[in-house]
């Protein structure tokens, strides 16, 4: 499998992304391009991410290495049906879709199964468009690879080797699993969310008096209605069945928590919240078998200028390399904490005496 020729079908936030982190780590690597607008082609161009300067005709894409494609879902799904006659048989397709299941049908029925491998890198923004890529956004970010059985096992090794090196974290999923997930974790909350910021909209004051107010959680949990409607117009649909399902099971959910508000049922609405809490605590500590070991500790840090460059000084100058570095911010009422994750085990033990020779506190993941 070869990595020397890319092409990009759709050079928004996310193809940009991945289009300008192969020319920061590859910069040899020969890319081609096409968008919705010439603008952005030329942008691209003249930011020396791609090698072509203008539009080009879609049979200009055939022989790359690995052709990504970078529209919604439907969209994808019309370029598949014009490329299916093109393409090289060693030419390996890809996208960056969040739901799976369509595409994968669209591949099997253009018998395309053995050069395609679903792709979803677990990253993005609110802003949208080439302008706000970055190469930095699929640093440590899951990118969920999916396959079915008519998949070349080799190809899907060596393609996560690759994504890898641009530095993101490969998982690999069956379809269908991959759609339900994402319907759990990313699509039904993009919908309680769009829905949430529509009750306080229409319930508003004259004043505007819930808008003005509005901070904090509301802020915190509502910022991905920001998101591009049309995406999310496309998700919805291609997606349907799986977000559905979760639509249901989150109505009952809500239900069970108004029954125990309306019943005034104080041991319930304890535990609902309780429950909550202590799962969403998990979600920064706990392994799973999907993912490598990682290797992370936090520490106790006074909220004050300098603070994370200090640490970050410390275990530089004795040659330790941090590979995740953030504060948690859902601590309430306490100081702020350092989350810091490092690349192997004696690294972190190496840190942590280090640290703790500075007389910082340190916490030890669980």
């Amino acid at each position: 499998m070869k990595f020397e020729s890319m092409g990009f079908i759709g050079l928004g936030l996310i193809g940009g992304s991945i289009a300008k982190a192969i020319k920061h780590i590859y910069p040899k690597t020969h890319i081609i391009a096409h968008a919705s607008h010439a603008s952005t082609i030329e942008e691209a161009y003249q930011a020396g991410v791609i090698d072509n300067d203008t539009l080009l005709d879609i049979r200009a894409f055939a022989s790359c290495d690995v052709l990504f494609l970078c529209s919604p879902v439907g969209i994808n799904i019309s370029y598949l049906e014009q490329l299916a006659p093109l393409l090289s048989p060693d030419c390996i397709l890809t996208d960056v879709g969040s739901v799976k299941g369509d595409i994968h049908q669209a591949v099997a029925s253009l018998d395309l199964q053995q050069q395609f491998i679903g792709g979803h890198p677990m990253t993005g923004s609110e802003k949208t468009g080439f302008t706000n890529s970055s190469p930095g956004l699929l640093e440590n970010a899951y990118y969920i690879l999916t396959s079915t059985e008519a998949s070349l096992a080799s190809d899907v090794d060596e393609f996560a080797g690759y994504l890898a090196t641009l530095g993101a974290i490969p998982i690999k999923l069956d379809p269908k699993e991959h759609d339900f997930a994402t319907a759990a974790i990313s699509h039904l909350p993009h919908v309680i969310s769009a829905t949430l910021v529509n009750l306080v909209k229409d319930n508003d004051t004259d004043r505007e008096l819930l808008r003005t107010i509005a901070a904090g959680g509301f802020k915190d949990i509502t910022r991905i209605s920001s998101s591009s409607p049309v995406m999310w117009q496309h998700i919805c649909k291609a997606n349907r069945e799986e977000l559905l399902h979760l639509t249901d099971l989150y109505i009952q959910s809500f239900t069970d928590f108004q029954d125990a508000i309306r019943q005034e049922d104080e041991a319930k609405i304890f535990s609902l919240f309780q429950n909550a809490k202590n799962y969403r605590d998990s979600m920064r500590t706990q392994s799973t078998g999907i993912l490598p070991q990682s290797y992370e500790f936090y520490c106790d840090l006074v909220d004050e200028a300098g603070g994370i460059a200090t640490i970050a000084t410390i275990l530089a100058t004795h040659g330790l390399n941090i590979k995740n570095i953030g504060i948690i911010h859902d601590r309430e009422f306490e100081e702020g904490v350092l989350h810091i994750e490092m690349y192997d085990l004696e690294s972190m033990d190496n840190a942590i005496t280090l640290l703790q020779a500075h007389r910082y506190i340190v916490h030890k993941k669980k």
